[in-house]
């Protein structure tokens, strides 16, 4: 299994504050930088100025931080491609891959993983040739691992039923309306894929508000946004955060040593209803 931290740090919607955020959060503490090579939602060039900041600073060096980006299919991406659009899906891979290489100033990255499947049903023979794809940048060393995004465990299923190699990663949007998205978490969880959990505070302001939630923080003099980063890294998740806030990186970092027990754990993942 892929070493990874235990947080990372998400870049999308940043725009011109991308480049000072990725230094300041690997400053703060963070290891872990999640990004993509689509620009409609991320600045991935920019990811490559903050990290090169970040080395020349002396904060870090390469190999001491997980660097995770994306492939995006042509629906996902506004009209700045990171590849040919009228190549097949493997060059296309292969020419967003050199790209996101370029952009982040390094000759392999920790974690590439496909943005989403072509199609909300299944998964189809478009995503077969794209993984398989994905899968030569890995045997050629440019990636140490890979992962799908935005899947259901219908995907997944079909995915390994196809006979394709599992993901080491998995990261979803995590409802807790939808139980903290149970499917995918139990799937990830019988075959040693990591979930990595994004939107925790932006799709759960219900529970940051619930009185169990402001009881634990008020217990353990804590912000309720620390009382969720703590809950996902109990139930196994890997917690993507995207706060500009340096006050806020800092605490979302410190949630790693919130005492919580079992009881409260399992109260907050109840909180699906």
């Amino acid at each position: 299994m892929t070493a990874h931290p235990d947080f990372l740090y998400g870049t999308a919607w940043k725009e011109d504050r991308t480049a000072g955020l990725t230094e300041l959060a690997l400053r703060m503490g963070f290891r872990g930088i999640d990004t993509a090579n689509q620009r409609r939602h991320y600045f991935e060039a920019a990811v490559g100025e903050g990290l090169a900041a970040a080395y020349r600073a002396g904060l870090v060096t390469r190999a001491d931080v997980f660097i995770q980006t994306k492939f995006t299919y042509l629906p996902g991406q506004d009209h700045r491609l990171p590849y040919d659009p009228r190549a097949d899906l493997a060059t296309q891979v292969a020419q967003s891959m050199a790209s996101s290489l370029e952009h982040l100033g390094t000759d392999y990255v920790d974690s590439y993983v496909l943005h989403g499947p072509a199609s909300g049903q299944g998964w189809s023979n478009y995503d077969v040739e794209v993984w398989r794809a994905m899968a030569k940048e890995r045997d050629a060393g440019r990636t140490r691992a890979l992962g799908v995004s935005n899947v259901s465990s219908r995907h997944l299923d079909q995915m390994i039923s196809n006979g394709a190699e599992p993901p080491a990663f998995v990261q979803n949007r995590c409802f807790a309306r939808l139980g903290w998205d149970r499917e995918v978490r139990a799937f990830c969880r019988g075959r040693n894929i990591v979930y990595q959990g994004f939107s925790l505070l932006t799709a759960n302001p219900e529970v940051l508000a619930h009185s169990l939630v402001r009881g634990i923080a008020a217990r353990t003099k804590v912000t309720p946004a620390q009382v969720v980063f703590r809950f996902a890294q109990a139930v196994g998740m890997l917690p993507l955060t995207g706060t500009s806030d340096a006050e806020h990186m800092e605490q979302d970092l410190a949630s790693r040593d919130l005492p919580m027990t079992d009881d409260e754990v399992r109260a907050i993942e109840s909180l699906s209803g």
